[in-house]
């Protein structure tokens, strides 16, 4: 369960990163066996996908227009990718309380994360924040998938 709260810390900053991360995981046959994620998340055209839906989410959250995380839309969909990279990084028998795991931590997350960010923003704009927030948040999802065995024995 640790490595589904890890990418529900992740998916609380970035919607698309864990969705893109395990996909990219699942498809290269990386993820621990007997892991929850289904046949479809590993097919490499929803890997490329989801990748290039996440490279987008970080281009366009650099810009002025950006809705702030912690509006409906985004808290659905941050739970909704952070549930499904949850459920894909532990045992399949344990893959509905690994999604509800990383679905709600994303939600709870994303709080004290927009407010990190607002904070920094004002000291030091928005694309540098931006992109020291994304230099974070990809850095914890590759750790996360990458060792998600050992987590899973934590």
């Amino acid at each position: 369960m640790l490595a589904s709260f890890l990418m529900g810390l992740v998916g609380g900053q970035r919607a698309m990163t864990p969705l893109a991360a395990v996909a990219i995981a699942a498809a290269r046959d990386e993820l621990p066996a007997d892991n929850g994620a289904t046949k479809l998340l590993s097919h490499p055209v929803v890997a490329a996908g989801a990748l290039a839906l996440a490279i987008g989410e970080m281009a366009g959250d650099k810009q002025k227009t950006a809705p702030d995380r912690i509006v409906a839309i985004g808290l659905a969909a941050r739970f909704v990718t952070s549930a499904i990279a949850g459920a894909s990084l532990v045992p399949r028998r344990q893959r509905w309380i690994g999604a509800a795991v990383g679905g709600l931590t994303a939600v709870a997350a994303s709080y004290p994360g927009w407010r990190a960010r607002m904070a920094a923003m004002s000291q030091y704009g928005q694309t540098p924040t931006g992109f020291v927030e994304d230099a974070a948040v990809l850095a914890g999802a590759a750790a996360i998938v990458r060792n998600a065995a050992k987590l899973g024995a934590a």
